[in-house]
Protein backbone atom coordinates (compact mmCIF):
# COMPACT_ATOMS: atom_id res chain seq x y z
CA UNK A 1 0.00 0.00 0.00
CA UNK A 2 2.97 2.36 0.79
CA UNK A 3 4.80 1.97 -2.50
CA UNK A 4 1.00 2.41 -4.04
CA UNK A 5 0.96 5.44 -2.50
CA UNK A 6 4.25 7.03 -3.51
CA UNK A 7 2.99 6.38 -7.41
CA UNK A 8 1.67 9.79 -6.33
CA UNK A 9 4.68 11.56 -6.37
CA UNK A 10 6.63 10.31 -9.23
CA UNK A 11 7.82 11.80 -12.25
CA UNK A 12 4.71 10.97 -14.44
CA UNK A 13 2.02 11.59 -11.91
CA UNK A 14 3.40 15.33 -10.74
CA UNK A 15 3.43 16.50 -14.75
CA UNK A 16 -0.04 15.10 -15.19
CA UNK A 17 -1.06 17.05 -11.78
CA UNK A 18 0.17 19.97 -14.27
CA UNK A 19 -1.85 18.42 -17.51
CA UNK A 20 -4.99 18.85 -15.24
CA UNK A 21 -4.27 21.99 -13.94
CA UNK A 22 -3.71 23.39 -17.82
CA UNK A 23 -6.94 21.44 -18.88
CA UNK A 24 -9.30 22.83 -16.07
CA UNK A 25 -8.23 26.30 -15.99
CA UNK A 26 -10.03 27.70 -19.34
CA UNK A 27 -13.30 25.43 -18.66
CA UNK A 28 -14.52 27.60 -16.19
CA UNK A 29 -14.11 30.80 -18.67
CA UNK A 30 -16.12 29.23 -20.80
CA UNK A 31 -19.33 28.30 -18.71
CA UNK A 32 -19.41 29.73 -14.91
CA UNK A 33 -16.79 32.83 -14.52
CA UNK A 34 -18.64 34.19 -17.66
CA UNK A 35 -21.94 33.24 -16.37
CA UNK A 36 -20.87 35.46 -13.44
CA UNK A 37 -19.36 38.38 -16.29
CA UNK A 38 -22.94 37.93 -18.12
CA UNK A 39 -24.97 38.33 -15.02
CA UNK A 40 -23.30 41.54 -13.71
CA UNK A 41 -23.52 42.91 -17.57
CA UNK A 42 -27.49 42.63 -16.92
CA UNK A 43 -27.44 39.70 -19.89
CA UNK A 44 -31.21 37.55 -19.24
CA UNK A 45 -30.68 34.15 -17.08
CA UNK A 46 -32.06 31.92 -19.84
CA UNK A 47 -29.38 33.76 -22.49
CA UNK A 48 -26.99 32.86 -20.16
CA UNK A 49 -27.59 29.54 -20.14
CA UNK A 50 -27.99 29.26 -23.61
CA UNK A 51 -23.96 29.59 -23.72
CA UNK A 52 -23.23 26.70 -22.40
CA UNK A 53 -23.93 24.96 -25.32
CA UNK A 54 -20.15 26.51 -26.39
CA UNK A 55 -19.84 23.19 -24.58
CA UNK A 56 -20.54 21.59 -27.84
CA UNK A 57 -17.13 22.20 -28.81
CA UNK A 58 -16.52 19.38 -26.34
CA UNK A 59 -19.36 17.11 -26.95
CA UNK A 60 -18.21 16.82 -31.15
CA UNK A 61 -14.49 16.59 -30.45
CA UNK A 62 -14.53 13.09 -31.81
CA UNK A 63 -14.90 14.57 -34.92
CA UNK A 64 -11.79 16.68 -35.12
CA UNK A 65 -9.95 13.96 -32.64
CA UNK A 66 -8.78 12.02 -35.64
CA UNK A 67 -6.78 14.61 -37.31
CA UNK A 68 -4.97 15.27 -33.82
CA UNK A 69 -4.14 11.60 -33.60
CA UNK A 70 -3.26 11.52 -37.12
CA UNK A 71 -1.77 14.43 -38.64
CA UNK A 72 1.60 15.58 -38.24
CA UNK A 73 1.87 19.33 -37.68
CA UNK A 74 4.57 21.01 -39.63
CA UNK A 75 5.34 22.99 -36.42
CA UNK A 76 7.04 22.10 -33.40
CA UNK A 77 7.60 18.72 -35.32
CA UNK A 78 10.88 17.93 -32.75
CA UNK A 79 8.55 18.35 -30.03
CA UNK A 80 7.21 14.74 -31.20
CA UNK A 81 3.47 14.19 -32.44
CA UNK A 82 1.19 14.62 -28.89
CA UNK A 83 3.72 17.70 -27.92
CA UNK A 84 3.77 19.77 -31.27
CA UNK A 85 -0.68 19.54 -31.19
CA UNK A 86 -0.70 20.58 -27.24
CA UNK A 87 1.83 23.61 -27.77
CA UNK A 88 -0.38 24.69 -30.87
CA UNK A 89 -3.55 24.70 -29.05
CA UNK A 90 -2.06 25.75 -25.56
CA UNK A 91 -1.00 29.08 -27.62
CA UNK A 92 -4.48 29.28 -29.24
CA UNK A 93 -5.92 29.15 -25.82
CA UNK A 94 -3.98 31.95 -24.40
CA UNK A 95 -4.95 34.26 -27.92
CA UNK A 96 -8.43 33.06 -27.39
CA UNK A 97 -8.59 34.31 -23.90
CA UNK A 98 -6.78 37.41 -25.12
CA UNK A 99 -9.65 38.09 -27.43
CA UNK A 100 -12.65 37.42 -25.30
CA UNK A 101 -10.99 39.94 -22.70
CA UNK A 102 -11.55 42.62 -25.19
CA UNK A 103 -14.83 41.91 -25.61
CA UNK A 104 -17.79 43.86 -24.33
CA UNK A 105 -21.47 42.17 -24.02
CA UNK A 106 -23.46 44.74 -23.10
CA UNK A 107 -21.78 46.35 -26.42
CA UNK A 108 -21.69 42.74 -28.70
CA UNK A 109 -22.65 39.68 -27.02
CA UNK A 110 -21.78 38.13 -30.60
CA UNK A 111 -18.57 39.29 -30.66
CA UNK A 112 -18.05 37.35 -26.83
CA UNK A 113 -20.25 34.52 -27.98
CA UNK A 114 -17.55 33.81 -31.20
CA UNK A 115 -14.56 34.02 -28.81
CA UNK A 116 -15.77 32.13 -26.17
CA UNK A 117 -16.77 29.15 -28.80
CA UNK A 118 -13.43 29.41 -30.19
CA UNK A 119 -11.86 29.15 -26.29
CA UNK A 120 -14.29 25.62 -26.44
CA UNK A 121 -12.88 24.64 -29.46
CA UNK A 122 -9.40 25.23 -28.69
CA UNK A 123 -9.05 23.70 -24.91
CA UNK A 124 -11.57 20.71 -26.14
CA UNK A 125 -8.67 20.15 -28.35
CA UNK A 126 -6.08 20.12 -25.60
CA UNK A 127 -8.18 17.34 -23.58
CA UNK A 128 -8.13 15.73 -26.43
CA UNK A 129 -4.38 15.40 -26.26
CA UNK A 130 -3.97 15.05 -23.05
CA UNK A 131 -6.83 12.22 -22.48
CA UNK A 132 -4.29 10.19 -25.29
CA UNK A 133 -0.83 11.11 -23.57
CA UNK A 134 -2.38 10.16 -20.19
CA UNK A 135 -3.76 6.74 -21.11
CA UNK A 136 -0.40 5.78 -23.22
CA UNK A 137 2.04 6.83 -20.56
CA UNK A 138 1.44 4.13 -18.26
CA UNK A 139 -1.12 0.57 -18.24
CA UNK A 140 -4.30 0.07 -16.84
CA UNK A 141 -3.64 -0.95 -13.73
CA UNK A 142 -1.44 2.95 -12.90
CA UNK A 143 -4.81 5.33 -15.04
CA UNK A 144 -5.89 5.34 -11.35
CA UNK A 145 -3.02 7.04 -9.78
CA UNK A 146 -2.77 9.19 -12.95
CA UNK A 147 -6.42 9.85 -13.19
CA UNK A 148 -6.47 11.11 -9.86
CA UNK A 149 -3.53 13.55 -9.93
CA UNK A 150 -5.41 14.67 -13.65
CA UNK A 151 -8.69 14.98 -11.90
CA UNK A 152 -6.45 17.48 -9.02
CA UNK A 153 -4.75 19.21 -11.42
CA UNK A 154 -8.15 19.81 -13.16
CA UNK A 155 -9.53 21.32 -10.11
CA UNK A 156 -6.91 23.30 -9.09
CA UNK A 157 -6.79 24.94 -12.60
CA UNK A 158 -10.89 25.25 -11.84
CA UNK A 159 -10.08 26.78 -8.33
CA UNK A 160 -7.54 29.73 -10.19
CA UNK A 161 -10.07 30.19 -13.18
CA UNK A 162 -13.22 30.13 -10.83
CA UNK A 163 -12.74 31.34 -7.21
CA UNK A 164 -9.34 33.16 -8.52
CA UNK A 165 -10.64 35.02 -11.46
CA UNK A 166 -13.61 36.01 -8.67
CA UNK A 167 -11.38 37.27 -6.14
CA UNK A 168 -9.66 39.53 -8.96
CA UNK A 169 -12.81 40.36 -10.28
CA UNK A 170 -13.75 41.77 -6.80
CA UNK A 171 -10.97 42.75 -5.94
CA UNK A 172 -10.36 45.03 -8.94
CA UNK A 173 -14.24 46.21 -8.05
CA UNK A 174 -16.75 44.35 -10.09
CA UNK A 175 -19.86 44.14 -7.49
CA UNK A 176 -21.14 46.97 -10.43
CA UNK A 177 -19.84 46.25 -13.80
CA UNK A 178 -16.52 47.41 -15.47
CA UNK A 179 -15.56 45.79 -18.45
CA UNK A 180 -12.04 46.88 -18.35
CA UNK A 181 -11.82 44.49 -14.75
CA UNK A 182 -12.92 41.30 -16.29
CA UNK A 183 -10.17 42.51 -19.70
CA UNK A 184 -7.56 42.23 -16.57
CA UNK A 185 -9.23 38.84 -15.31
CA UNK A 186 -9.38 37.43 -18.69
CA UNK A 187 -5.68 38.54 -19.59
CA UNK A 188 -4.58 37.37 -16.37
CA UNK A 189 -5.77 33.68 -16.62
CA UNK A 190 -4.07 33.66 -20.00
CA UNK A 191 -0.87 34.07 -18.35
CA UNK A 192 -1.88 31.04 -16.04
CA UNK A 193 -1.45 28.86 -18.95
CA UNK A 194 1.85 28.68 -18.90
CA UNK A 195 1.27 26.06 -16.67
CA UNK A 196 0.70 23.75 -19.07
CA UNK A 197 3.09 25.22 -21.72
CA UNK A 198 6.31 24.28 -18.98
CA UNK A 199 4.54 20.86 -18.10
CA UNK A 200 4.56 20.18 -21.79
CA UNK A 201 8.22 21.09 -22.75
CA UNK A 202 9.21 19.62 -19.39
CA UNK A 203 7.96 16.28 -20.87
CA UNK A 204 8.92 13.26 -22.93
CA UNK A 205 6.64 11.69 -25.54
CA UNK A 206 5.23 8.55 -25.16
CA UNK A 207 6.89 5.89 -26.67
CA UNK A 208 3.71 4.08 -27.19
CA UNK A 209 2.67 6.77 -29.81
CA UNK A 210 6.24 6.54 -32.41
CA UNK A 211 5.11 2.47 -32.81
CA UNK A 212 1.70 3.44 -34.47
CA UNK A 213 1.61 6.86 -36.00
CA UNK A 214 0.63 7.24 -39.60
CA UNK A 215 0.52 10.50 -41.41
CA UNK A 216 -1.90 11.78 -43.99
CA UNK A 217 -2.52 14.94 -45.11
CA UNK A 218 -5.85 14.46 -45.99
CA UNK A 219 -6.80 14.89 -42.69
CA UNK A 220 -5.66 18.86 -42.91
CA UNK A 221 -9.08 19.03 -45.73
CA UNK A 222 -11.17 17.82 -43.58
CA UNK A 223 -10.16 19.55 -40.34
CA UNK A 224 -10.52 22.48 -42.87
CA UNK A 225 -13.76 21.08 -43.70
CA UNK A 226 -15.35 20.70 -39.89
CA UNK A 227 -14.45 24.46 -39.34
CA UNK A 228 -16.46 25.84 -42.61
CA UNK A 229 -19.61 23.87 -41.03
CA UNK A 230 -18.99 24.82 -37.56
CA UNK A 231 -18.55 28.54 -39.08
CA UNK A 232 -22.08 27.63 -40.88
CA UNK A 233 -23.78 26.26 -37.92
CA UNK A 234 -23.04 29.63 -36.07
CA UNK A 235 -24.09 31.67 -38.78
CA UNK A 236 -27.21 30.08 -39.20
CA UNK A 237 -27.91 29.63 -35.28
CA UNK A 238 -27.05 33.59 -34.87
CA UNK A 239 -29.50 34.59 -37.78
CA UNK A 240 -32.20 32.78 -36.97
CA UNK A 241 -34.46 34.25 -34.64
CA UNK A 242 -38.38 34.37 -32.97
CA UNK A 243 -40.87 37.08 -32.22
CA UNK A 244 -42.04 34.74 -29.63
CA UNK A 245 -41.38 36.05 -26.17
CA UNK A 246 -43.70 35.30 -23.39
CA UNK A 247 -44.06 31.73 -23.75
CA UNK A 248 -41.18 29.33 -22.44
CA UNK A 249 -42.67 26.00 -23.84
CA UNK A 250 -42.93 27.07 -27.43
CA UNK A 251 -39.61 29.40 -27.16
CA UNK A 252 -38.15 26.00 -25.97
CA UNK A 253 -39.67 24.12 -28.50
CA UNK A 254 -38.62 26.43 -31.35
CA UNK A 255 -34.88 26.88 -30.17
CA UNK A 256 -34.95 22.81 -30.12
CA UNK A 257 -36.03 22.88 -34.06
CA UNK A 258 -33.47 25.95 -34.53
CA UNK A 259 -30.87 23.58 -33.53
CA UNK A 260 -32.00 20.48 -35.14
CA UNK A 261 -31.96 22.62 -38.17
CA UNK A 262 -28.70 23.82 -37.58
CA UNK A 263 -27.34 20.61 -37.18
CA UNK A 264 -28.67 19.37 -39.92
CA UNK A 265 -27.36 21.25 -42.36
CA UNK A 266 -24.23 21.11 -41.39
CA UNK A 267 -24.41 17.33 -41.43
CA UNK A 268 -25.56 17.88 -44.92
CA UNK A 269 -22.60 20.14 -45.89
CA UNK A 270 -19.87 17.19 -44.54
CA UNK A 271 -22.39 14.68 -46.74
CA UNK A 272 -21.85 16.74 -50.20
CA UNK A 273 -18.57 17.64 -49.51
CA UNK A 274 -17.92 13.40 -49.44
CA UNK A 275 -20.05 13.15 -52.17
CA UNK A 276 -17.99 15.32 -54.53
CA UNK A 277 -14.90 14.06 -53.18
CA UNK A 278 -13.00 17.25 -50.91
CA UNK A 279 -12.86 14.58 -48.22
CA UNK A 280 -12.18 10.95 -48.70
CA UNK A 281 -13.94 8.28 -48.06
CA UNK A 282 -11.42 6.13 -46.99
CA UNK A 283 -9.84 8.37 -44.88
CA UNK A 284 -13.56 8.89 -43.25
CA UNK A 285 -13.59 4.92 -42.81
CA UNK A 286 -10.02 4.65 -41.44
CA UNK A 287 -10.37 7.35 -38.67
CA UNK A 288 -14.21 7.50 -38.07
CA UNK A 289 -15.32 4.23 -38.67
CA UNK A 290 -12.65 1.82 -37.61
CA UNK A 291 -12.94 2.95 -33.95
CA UNK A 292 -16.19 2.58 -33.74
CA UNK A 293 -16.35 -0.96 -35.55
CA UNK A 294 -13.20 -2.17 -33.05
CA UNK A 295 -15.51 -0.65 -30.35
CA UNK A 296 -18.22 -2.63 -31.56
CA UNK A 297 -16.13 -5.62 -32.11
CA UNK A 298 -14.62 -5.42 -28.63
CA UNK A 299 -17.74 -5.46 -26.11
CA UNK A 300 -20.25 -7.13 -29.10
CA UNK A 301 -24.12 -6.40 -27.74
CA UNK A 302 -23.13 -4.37 -24.76
CA UNK A 303 -21.75 -1.82 -27.18
CA UNK A 304 -25.09 0.10 -27.43
CA UNK A 305 -25.68 -0.24 -23.16
CA UNK A 306 -22.22 0.87 -22.77
CA UNK A 307 -22.63 3.79 -24.68
CA UNK A 308 -25.96 4.80 -23.35
CA UNK A 309 -24.21 5.12 -19.67
CA UNK A 310 -21.82 7.31 -20.93
CA UNK A 311 -24.21 9.36 -21.97
CA UNK A 312 -26.23 10.10 -18.95
CA UNK A 313 -23.56 9.56 -16.23
CA UNK A 314 -22.91 13.32 -15.58
CA UNK A 315 -25.63 14.30 -16.54
CA UNK A 316 -27.49 14.91 -13.49
CA UNK A 317 -23.66 17.04 -12.17
CA UNK A 318 -23.94 18.86 -15.93
CA UNK A 319 -27.39 20.36 -15.78
CA UNK A 320 -27.07 21.45 -12.34
CA UNK A 321 -23.97 23.00 -12.48
CA UNK A 322 -24.75 25.65 -15.45
CA UNK A 323 -27.24 27.39 -12.56
CA UNK A 324 -25.00 27.37 -10.29
CA UNK A 325 -23.50 30.71 -9.92
CA UNK A 326 -26.87 32.44 -11.34
CA UNK A 327 -28.51 30.80 -8.09
CA UNK A 328 -25.87 32.07 -5.64
CA UNK A 329 -26.22 35.45 -6.86
CA UNK A 330 -29.82 35.40 -7.07
CA UNK A 331 -29.78 33.64 -3.70
CA UNK A 332 -27.90 37.30 -2.42
CA UNK A 333 -24.44 35.94 -1.92
CA UNK A 334 -21.57 38.06 -3.49
CA UNK A 335 -19.21 37.61 -6.02
CA UNK A 336 -16.61 37.03 -2.81
CA UNK A 337 -18.56 34.90 -1.35
CA UNK A 338 -19.05 32.22 -4.43
CA UNK A 339 -15.53 32.72 -4.66
CA UNK A 340 -14.58 32.01 -1.35
CA UNK A 341 -17.14 28.96 -0.35
CA UNK A 342 -17.74 27.72 -3.78
CA UNK A 343 -14.36 27.92 -5.72
CA UNK A 344 -12.01 27.83 -3.43
CA UNK A 345 -13.62 25.37 -0.44
CA UNK A 346 -15.64 23.89 -3.04
CA UNK A 347 -12.26 22.91 -4.94
CA UNK A 348 -10.41 21.45 -2.52
CA UNK A 349 -13.26 19.97 -1.51
CA UNK A 350 -13.52 17.98 -5.01
CA UNK A 351 -9.70 17.33 -5.09
CA UNK A 352 -10.63 15.40 -2.04
CA UNK A 353 -13.17 13.11 -3.47
CA UNK A 354 -11.13 12.61 -6.54
CA UNK A 355 -8.36 10.65 -4.38
CA UNK A 356 -10.76 8.76 -3.04
CA UNK A 357 -12.37 7.79 -6.04
CA UNK A 358 -9.34 6.90 -7.36
CA UNK A 359 -8.08 5.15 -4.47
CA UNK A 360 -11.25 3.23 -4.23
CA UNK A 361 -11.54 2.47 -7.67
CA UNK A 362 -8.05 0.90 -6.98
CA UNK A 363 -9.24 -1.27 -4.30
CA UNK A 364 -12.88 -2.00 -4.62
CA UNK A 365 -13.12 -2.13 -8.72
CA UNK A 366 -14.16 0.70 -10.94
CA UNK A 367 -17.66 -0.50 -11.55
CA UNK A 368 -18.34 -0.32 -7.94
CA UNK A 369 -16.41 3.15 -7.35
CA UNK A 370 -18.71 4.09 -10.42
CA UNK A 371 -21.95 3.18 -8.65
CA UNK A 372 -20.99 4.72 -5.64
CA UNK A 373 -19.76 7.69 -7.86
CA UNK A 374 -23.05 8.05 -9.28
CA UNK A 375 -25.16 7.53 -6.49
CA UNK A 376 -23.80 10.43 -4.15
CA UNK A 377 -23.61 13.10 -7.26
CA UNK A 378 -27.17 12.47 -7.94
CA UNK A 379 -28.29 13.02 -4.31
CA UNK A 380 -26.17 15.90 -3.41
CA UNK A 381 -28.31 17.99 -6.06
CA UNK A 382 -31.37 17.57 -3.60
CA UNK A 383 -28.82 19.43 -1.05
CA UNK A 384 -29.45 22.61 -3.61
CA UNK A 385 -33.19 21.76 -3.88
CA UNK A 386 -33.08 22.03 0.00
CA UNK A 387 -30.74 25.40 -0.07
CA UNK A 388 -33.20 26.84 -2.56
CA UNK A 389 -35.84 27.10 0.55
CA UNK A 390 -33.70 28.39 3.40
CA UNK A 391 -32.25 32.16 3.77
CA UNK A 392 -28.93 33.00 2.42
CA UNK A 393 -26.62 31.33 5.70
CA UNK A 394 -22.84 31.16 4.82
CA UNK A 395 -22.87 27.55 6.87
CA UNK A 396 -25.60 26.37 5.15
CA UNK A 397 -23.62 26.82 1.53
CA UNK A 398 -20.40 25.81 3.10
CA UNK A 399 -22.38 22.32 4.15
CA UNK A 400 -23.95 21.57 0.41
CA UNK A 401 -21.08 23.13 -1.33
CA UNK A 402 -18.49 20.85 0.77
CA UNK A 403 -21.32 17.92 -0.35
CA UNK A 404 -21.60 17.89 -3.41
CA UNK A 405 -18.03 18.63 -4.23
CA UNK A 406 -16.66 15.79 -2.66
CA UNK A 407 -19.10 13.49 -4.44
CA UNK A 408 -18.46 15.47 -8.37
CA UNK A 409 -14.91 14.38 -7.55
CA UNK A 410 -15.26 11.21 -6.51
CA UNK A 411 -17.73 10.43 -9.46
CA UNK A 412 -15.35 11.66 -11.88
CA UNK A 413 -12.49 10.09 -10.99
CA UNK A 414 -14.42 6.64 -11.41
CA UNK A 415 -15.50 7.59 -14.82
CA UNK A 416 -12.12 8.63 -16.06
CA UNK A 417 -10.81 5.33 -15.24
CA UNK A 418 -13.96 3.56 -16.50
CA UNK A 419 -13.33 5.95 -19.71
CA UNK A 420 -9.51 5.15 -19.83
CA UNK A 421 -10.31 1.38 -19.63
CA UNK A 422 -12.85 1.06 -22.58
CA UNK A 423 -10.21 2.61 -24.66
CA UNK A 424 -7.87 0.77 -27.48
CA UNK A 425 -4.52 1.84 -27.98
CA UNK A 426 -4.60 2.07 -31.43
CA UNK A 427 -7.48 4.60 -31.43
CA UNK A 428 -6.69 5.81 -27.80
CA UNK A 429 -7.69 9.96 -28.90
CA UNK A 430 -10.64 9.20 -30.80
CA UNK A 431 -12.11 6.84 -29.11
CA UNK A 432 -11.47 8.91 -25.88
CA UNK A 433 -13.13 11.51 -27.72
CA UNK A 434 -15.89 9.95 -28.92
CA UNK A 435 -16.69 8.26 -25.10
CA UNK A 436 -16.15 12.15 -23.71
CA UNK A 437 -18.05 13.82 -26.79
CA UNK A 438 -21.19 11.21 -25.97
CA UNK A 439 -20.77 11.99 -22.29
CA UNK A 440 -21.42 15.93 -22.79
CA UNK A 441 -23.66 16.40 -25.42
CA UNK A 442 -27.15 15.54 -23.77
CA UNK A 443 -26.48 17.46 -20.80
CA UNK A 444 -24.98 20.29 -22.69
CA UNK A 445 -28.25 20.27 -24.93
CA UNK A 446 -30.56 19.84 -21.85
CA UNK A 447 -28.35 22.54 -19.61
CA UNK A 448 -29.26 25.03 -22.24
CA UNK A 449 -32.77 24.99 -21.66
CA UNK A 450 -31.89 25.39 -17.77
CA UNK A 451 -32.57 28.91 -17.78
CA UNK A 452 -36.39 29.07 -18.92
CA UNK A 453 -36.73 25.41 -17.15
CA UNK A 454 -35.71 27.30 -13.91
CA UNK A 455 -38.62 30.27 -15.03
CA UNK A 456 -40.87 28.13 -15.22
CA UNK A 457 -40.62 25.49 -12.05
CA UNK A 458 -38.63 27.72 -9.65
CA UNK A 459 -34.63 26.35 -8.29
CA UNK A 460 -36.11 23.78 -6.11
CA UNK A 461 -37.86 21.71 -8.20
CA UNK A 462 -35.51 22.47 -10.68
CA UNK A 463 -32.49 20.70 -8.97
CA UNK A 464 -34.70 18.20 -7.65
CA UNK A 465 -35.30 17.31 -11.20
CA UNK A 466 -31.50 17.16 -11.89
CA UNK A 467 -31.35 14.73 -9.03
CA UNK A 468 -34.07 12.13 -10.74
CA UNK A 469 -32.03 12.58 -13.89
CA UNK A 470 -29.45 10.48 -12.77
CA UNK A 471 -30.73 7.75 -11.35
CA UNK A 472 -31.16 5.22 -14.43
CA UNK A 473 -27.30 5.76 -14.14
CA UNK A 474 -27.10 3.08 -11.25
CA UNK A 475 -29.51 0.18 -13.07
CA UNK A 476 -27.19 0.57 -16.19
CA UNK A 477 -23.98 0.40 -14.07
CA UNK A 478 -25.10 -2.47 -12.08
CA UNK A 479 -26.04 -4.70 -15.20
CA UNK A 480 -22.60 -3.42 -17.47
CA UNK A 481 -20.98 -4.22 -14.16
CA UNK A 482 -22.03 -7.72 -14.34
CA UNK A 483 -22.15 -8.15 -18.00
CA UNK A 484 -19.67 -6.45 -19.73
CA UNK A 485 -16.69 -5.75 -17.83
CA UNK A 486 -13.39 -3.99 -18.50
CA UNK A 487 -11.05 -5.71 -20.80
CA UNK A 488 -7.88 -4.65 -19.60
CA UNK A 489 -5.36 -3.41 -22.47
Amino acid sequence: MTNNFYYFFKEKSLKMLLFGFSSGLPILLVFSTLSVWLSKAGVERSTITLFSWAGFAYAFKYLWSPIIDKFSLPVFKKLGHRRSWLLLVQLLIILSLILTSFTDPQKNLFATAIFIVLLAFFSASQDIIIDAFRIESVSQSKQGYLSSMYIAGYRIGMLVSGAGSLWLASYFGSENYDQNVWQKVYCIMALFMMVGIFANLASNEPKIRKNIFKKTNNHLIFFLSILFTIAVFIYLYSNISFTVKENNLLIFFLTSLKLSFCFLVSGILLVLMTKLKIIEKKMVAESYIAPITNFIKKYGRFALIILLLISLYRIADVVMGVMANIFYLEKGYSIKDIATYSKFFGVFATIIGGFLGGYFASKKGTMKALFLGALIASLSNLLFAWLATVDANINYLIMVITADNISSGFAGAAFVIYLSGLTSIKFTATQYALFSSIMLFLPKLIAGYSGAWVDVMGYSNYFILTALLGMPVLFLIYWIGITAPIKDK
